[in-house]
Parts: C-alpha cells; sequence; structure tokens
C-alpha cells in the first residue's frame, strides 16, 4: 500500500494499492501494444495530444495543486506555477519535436545518407516527490512526442499525484495507454527495469537510487539517463550588483522550501563584501513567512517527510558544532508538521557537513573566499556536478563559468531548468541530458541510413 502522509499535518491523505505481478504485466502488454499505433499518427497526431494534455493542466489547475501541497507541502502559489510549468513543457515538445528529430543529412560515398531519430518503443520513468508534475512532464513530454510510450513510476509518498497524470491522458481523449501509471514501491521496480519490453529509464532521485538503477539498467544493456543531487555554488564577485544578487539567490534557495536539486546550495562570497552580502541575505531571509502551504501569503511550506526533516536539522547542528555561526533559525519547532525555519549559516568552510552533503531544505550556507580563485576552487570541491551560478561583472564572470564543473551555469541570473534548454548534471549528478534538443534525443535510435548506390 503506498500512503501519502500531509507533511503539513501529519494526517495520512490517501491510501493506493500496489500493482500486482499481473496488473504490471497488463500495463507493460497494453504499453507494447500501444507504441506502434502511437508512432505511426505522427509527429502531428502526437503533438495534438500534448497540446490537450496542456489545455487541461490548466483548466485543472487547482486540483492538480492542492493534490501536491496535501501530498508534498508545496506552498499552493508554487504549486500552480509548477502546474504551468508542466502544460508550458508538452506545449514546447508539441511545437518543436518535429523540427528537433528531423533527418540528418551526413555526406558520405553513398548516393544518400542520414541519421534518422526513431523511437525506442517503451521508456520507464522513475520520479520524485519534489516536483510530482514539473518532473513527470519533463520526462513524457520529450519522450512521448518522441513516438515511444510511458510508463510512470511516481515516488511512493505522492501517490495520488501519479494517478492524476496517468488519469490526465485517459481525461483528454489520448489514444489509448501511451502513458500509465506503475504504482509501485520503490523495492518492486527491478523486474520492471529488466523486462525486455521495456527499453530505457529515466531517473531523477537520490545518488544512491540513481546509483542503483543505473546498475540494473545496464546489466540488462538498457540506457538510463539520471538527474541525482546537487551541492550547487553560487559565487558571488566584488562588482556584482549585491541587492539584485541577494534576491535572486533568497529565491533560489527557499523555492520548494530549499527542497530542490539545483538550488543555491552554498554561497561563495568574496572577502570584500563578505560582511555586507551577508546583511543583505540575512534581511531577505527574515521576512519569509513559514505556515500553512494551502495559503498564498505563505513563503515556506513544510519538509516533505519526517526523516528528511531530521537529516536536515543533523546537518545543521554538525556545521554549528563545527563552528560555523547561526544567524537565524537552526532550531526545531514545536507543534504539528514537518516544519523546518529558514536558517542562514555563514562563515561555513570546506569540510564542514553543511558544505560537503547536499542540505534540501530551507538552510542558506555561506562560505568567504580570499578571491576568486579561491572561490572557483570551493566551488568545484564536490563530488557533484549539476549546476552552478556567478554573479559579477561578464568580464569577470565569463572566464570563471567556463572552469566550473557543472552541467548548466548561470551569470547573473537564476538556474532553473527550461524545456528550451538542455539540463543535466556532471560527476555524481548524473549522466545524460533532459529537455531541449538534446533530452528528446535521450530516448531515440540515432539511426543510420546508408542509401546506394555507391559514389565513386
Amino acid at each position: 500500500m503506498l500512503k501519502a502522509v500531509n507533511p503539513a499535518t501529519e494526517e495520512v491523505v490517501r491510501q493506493v494499492a500496489t500493482a500486482t505481478t499481473d496488473e504490471v504485466e497488463a500495463i507493460l502488454a497494453k504499453a507494447q501494444a500501444a507504441q506502434s499505433h502511437w508512432q505511426a499518427i505522427g509527429f502531428s497526431g502526437r503533438a495534438e495530444i500534448l497540446h490537450k494534455a496542456a489545455a487541461h493542466l490548466r483548466e485543472h489547475k487547482e486540483r492538480y495543486a492542492l493534490l501536491m501541497t496535501e501530498e508534498m507541502g508545496k506552498p499552493i502559489k508554487e504549486a500552480y506555477g509548477e502546474v504551468e510549468k508542466a502544460a508550458w513543457c508538452a506545449e514546447h515538445y508539441a511545437e518543436h519535436a518535429e523540427a528537433y528529430l528531423a533527418d540528418e543529412v551526413i555526406e558520405s560515398d553513398a548516393t544518400s545518407s542520414y541519421v534518422s531519430y526513431e523511437p525506442l518503443g517503451i521508456v520507464l520513468g522513475i520520479l520524485p516527490w519534489n516536483a510530482p508534475f514539473w518532473l513527470a512532464f519533463r520526462y513524457c513530454a520529450p519522450t512521448l512526442m518522441a513516438g515511444n510510450t510511458c510508463l510512470l513510476k511516481h515516488d511512493p509518498h505522492v501517490p495520488g499525484c501519479g494517478e492524476a497524470i496517468g488519469q490526465l491522458f485517459e481525461e483528454i481523449g489520448a489514444p489509448a495507454n501511451i502513458l500509465q501509471n506503475l504504482p509501485l514501491a520503490t523495492p518492486d521496480v527491478e523486474p520492471v527495469i529488466r523486462d525486455p519490453r521495456v527499453q530505457a529509464v529515466s531517473y531523477t532521485g537520490s545518488e544512491r537510487g540513481g546509483g542503483q538503477v543505473a546498475s540494473i539498467a545496464a546489466s540488462e544493456i538498457k540506457h538510463s539517463v539520471l538527474e541525482l543531487g546537487g551541492s550547487d555554488p553560487v559565487l558571488v564577485l566584488d562588482d556584482a550588483d549585491l541587492e539584485t544578487a541577494a534576491d535572486i539567490i533568497c529565491l533560489s534557495r527557499i523555492i520548494n522550501a530549499g527542497q530542490s536539486c539545483i538550488a543555491a546550495k552554498r554561497v561563495i562570497v568574496e572577502a570584500g563584501v563578505y560582511d555586507q552580502f551577508i546583511e543583505l541575505l540575512k534581511t531577505r531571509l527574515a521576512k519569509l513567512k513559514l505556515g500553512d502551504p494551502t495559503l498564498a501569503t505563505t513563503d515556506i511550506g513544510p519538509i516533505a517527510r519526517a526523516d528528511l526533516r531530521d537529516n536536515l536539522h543533523r546537518q545543521v547542528q554538525e556545521t554549528i558544532a563545527a563552528g560555523a555561526r547561526c544567524l537565524l533559525g537552526g532550531e526545531l519547532p514545536s507543534g504539528t508538521g514537518y516544519f523546518y525555519p529558514v536558517t542562514l549559516l555563514v562563515d561555513v568552510e570546506e569540510g564542514m557537513v553543511g558544505a560537503c552533503e547536499e542540505t534540501f531544505g530551507p538552510i542558506a550556507v555561506v562560505m568567504k573566499a580570499k578571491d576568486s580563485d579561491h572561490a572557483l576552487s570551493i566551488a568545484n570541491n564536490t563530488p557533484y556536478g549539476l549546476a552552478a551560478s556567478v554573479w559579477g561583472s561578464t568580464n569577470r564572470a565569463l572566464p570563471i563559468a567556463k572552469q566550473l564543473q557543472s552541467g548548466q551555469v548561470a551569470i547573473n541570473g537564476i538556474v532553473k531548468t527550461d524545456p528550451r534548454l538542455p539540463s543535466g548534471g556532471i560527476k555524481r549528478s548524473g549522466i545524460g541530458r533532459e529537455l531541449g534538443p538534446h533530452g528528446i534525443k535521450e530516448f531515440v535510435n540515432a539511426k543510420q541510413y546508408w542509401v546506394g548506390p555507391k559514389i565513386n
């Protein structure tokens, strides 16, 4: 049984039965049967369905947003934005997939030679709880538009979201079984990965889980794309627009109560503006309202689960014990709900827990750098490499950005995911890319065609 607990009230709000072995077999068989027709209707036919999905998401935004708020505590104003972003992703691929996957002519000794990007078949998506609708559509929109069918194995703590996404395609009258919800406990997904009908796996989640999924997939000679954890650095140079930088870094750190892989996790500030920037950040963080995520006035909702909050508090306490100063928060609140206060830790040094581990919560970690070279060294001193950002004059920031070990970098702006642009990590933050023209090509067969006769 999959159980959803409202993290703001600690009440069980939903229980969903897991699929039996026979039900899983039926889901796989239906996905396989549906794929050839889905491929045959072409880009225009598939685009029509994705446009309908986008319109349906917007029409029922309230319902879907409340589901997220109820099951994982996302503040309602952010949940509305997530539904809109999922709709945008569906629209983007409906409009651009055909161009992204157009045949690529390559000259050779053939009369004609080219690469055609063709679907693989069934692709399995294994998703986390922190952005239930956005991450589902980040996976399924390009995968479906490429002509594949999708199995959606959502996080067991957001079973209502998984059901709703599966039902959405039924509600819009999409061809049957092009996307099916797969309600399974996490340990039970291995046989699905191994099933010969499943051709590839998209996984978003923890580093540990990603390693297990990739190992299983590789043992079956299957492709996997992994988007894993991050300890994203943001470098603040002494010629940065500090007011704007503080605004955006504050936002980046606290979106979704800080439960985002691409949040600004380590704020690395040049010594000349260090004290000034701390005050700017503190002023902004202190104004944020922690509370009921169903209220539009709430900025920070609860942490999604009790165990996640406990680990977050451990990280904070160990960082303070190692010598960091806590200027805001840092204490477990009493009362119902898995809430954690906005916390500001400064004078954090390399080797402290707050600088070494991924902090998944509203915890701002600030580190002092002697100069830009030192800031770069601190930024790259991590096993992760998901995203990064730099604030400063372009002539200084761009050369630094080129040396940052990350899959994406923002200069004087927020790190974000955008359907138009590829995202993904290096090092222990993942393998492969999602979104943009690169992401849709992860789950296709780049098939070479050589058409004779040979040219002498």
